[in-house]
């Protein structure tokens, strides 16, 4: 694995446990982890169950004794990395969003592309996928029990930036992150809503925003924490956006709104996606992650009335592996579960979801905002994929 903050925290978690909790085609071995800082990464093999680590990431791909390597990095290291371990013949997990530009994740993909024909597999990190109250909602729609979807809104609130003396972190800066609400939760509710819909989205009209632009240097940062210069007076400019807001169409014709802020005050990791239909509305708050709330409208007028579904039978999606009914998991669960389908596709040869393919698609989404925002939210289409391209 490459990187050991916040992401690689949450990954070597999963990887820790995921033999643990289910009964697997192959075993993990944690062998190497990766970080620039040779004391801190030390320390984060120790901490976190790794049995070596070092501060070349190229060893991780030359290295006989490594089948998968797993980039927890920031996005600007995310293609390098992908492409040297794709060609090498590992297979690739990569945080999202899969890269900075849309330029480098097609470069991702066809690379991701190349080396399936080799066996070699690739997938993206997009977790919440693996929420099983989110994989129900997709059941739910996939099986007909909302009817014709018509309307998506989502947003994901933060408000960890809201103070102006808040350092500015890699996250703040557009060469280490690419974009800055939009593509680090923006993304999770574009893949999300697409991926219970089973609808792309084909054009967008956005505004961002940049609520405050200068902000102190940071003395030191770990995941979404950080310190300020000690003399307060240094400061650097914000490149990225605090907040973007758009509308977009879906190709099966539904409407949809999605918002995403780090400056929603009072709320701190606040997913939350509602999708209507001709027969019905389902409701996933990430707050309530092991719930959702179903209004079947075929049901008698004098029963209607949304109904809370708890999401933690063995017969509910990766429930079977837990606990009796009604003892809810969390959020660290999802990348056990990422990380059980990841190795289930290396073990019998199947394709990963979401693909790198999957996840270029996203990128040019927030392609499209990013444009969209720049030209005085101007209706803007999504571009193809390579393989809509290729069709």
């Amino acid at each position: 694995m490459v990187g050991y903050a916040f992401m690689g925290a949450a990954h070597s978690q999963a990887w820790r446990t995921v033999n643990r909790v289910y009964d697997l085609p192959a075993r993990v071995r944690m062998s190497l982890i990766c970080g620039r800082d040779s004391g801190k990464v030390a320390e984060a093999a120790d901490r976190l169950g790794w049995e070596g680590h070092t501060t070349d990431w190229r060893r991780l791909v030359e290295s006989d004794d490594v089948d998968v390597v797993d980039i927890c990095t920031p996005g600007d290291s995310h293609c390098e990395i992908a492409i040297a371990a794709l060609a090498a013949g590992k297979h690739v997990l990569c945080e999202k969003p899969l890269a900075n530009t849309v330029e480098e994740a097609r470069v991702m993909a066809v690379a991701a592309a190349r080396a399936r024909a080799d066996g070699v597999r690739a997938m993206c990190g997009f977790n919440y996928r693996r929420v099983p109250a989110v994989t129900m909602m997709r059941q739910l729609i996939a099986d007909g029990r909302l009817g014709v979807i018509r309307h998506v809104r989502a947003a994901y609130l933060q408000d960890w930036i809201v103070d102006p003396q808040f350092p500015l972190v890699w996250r703040l800066q557009k060469d280490r992150a690419g974009s800055g609400a939009l593509g680090d939760i923006g993304a999770h509710i574009i893949d999300l809503t697409q991926y219970v819909t089973g609808q792309r989205i084909t054009g967008v009209s956005a505004l961002t925003e940049t609520f405050v632009k200068e902000r102190p240097l940071p003395a030191g940062s770990s995941g979404l924490a950080a310190q300020a210069d000690g003399n307060g007076r240094a400061m650097g400019t914000v490149t990225v956006d605090d907040a973007a807001v758009f509308v977009a169409r879906l190709d099966g014709g539904a409407l949809a709104t999605y918002e995403a802020s780090r400056f929603a005050t009072g709320r701190k990791n606040a997913l939350r996606v509602e999708i209507n239909g001709s027969l019905g509305t389902v409701v996933f708050d990430l707050e309530r992650l092991n719930e959702l709330e179903f209004y079947d409208a075929t049901r008698p007028a004098a029963e209607q009335g949304f109904t809370r579904i708890l999401v933690t039978e063995g017969e509910h999606p990766y429930m079977s592996a837990w606990w009796p009914p009604g003892h809810i998991i969390g959020y660290e669960h999802s990348f056990t579960h990422q990380m059980r389908d990841f190795v289930e596709a290396i073990a019998t040869g199947t394709d990963p979801a979401p693909s790198f393919a999957d996840a270029l698609q996203v990128q040019l989404v927030l392609d499209a905002v990013t444009r969209s925002a720049g030209l005085d939210s101007r209706w803007t289409e999504v571009e193809p994929t390579l393989a809509e391209l290729a069709a």
